[in-house]
């Protein structure tokens, strides 16, 4: 997978102290972001490919199975239209 993502135009990812959450805020919508959903989509600048992605969260969480669970969850978001 060569896709370098993006968050989409009208998506933004903003952290709320008051929940401790990350939030991805879309028009008429607020998405409460769980774990590390937010560590990975701070990621999604549009320079780094997803390949890379993986490599960089699986430095930062060993063990953790990004691998297979990172390219789900950005195809995911991607058919919902929040990553480009």
């Amino acid at each position: 997978m060569t896709w370098r993502p993006a968050l989409a135009r009208s998506v933004m990812l903003r952290h709320d102290r008051v929940r401790g959450a990350d939030l991805l805020l879309l028009p008429e919508r607020v998405v409460v972001l769980r774990g590390n959903a937010g560590s990975v989509l701070r990621l999604c600048d549009g320079r780094h490919e997803v390949p890379e992605i993986v490599t960089e969260l699986g430095e930062r969480f060993p063990g953790a199975p990004v691998a297979r669970e990172v390219p789900a969850f950005l195809t995911a978001l991607r058919k919902e239209g929040w990553l480009r």
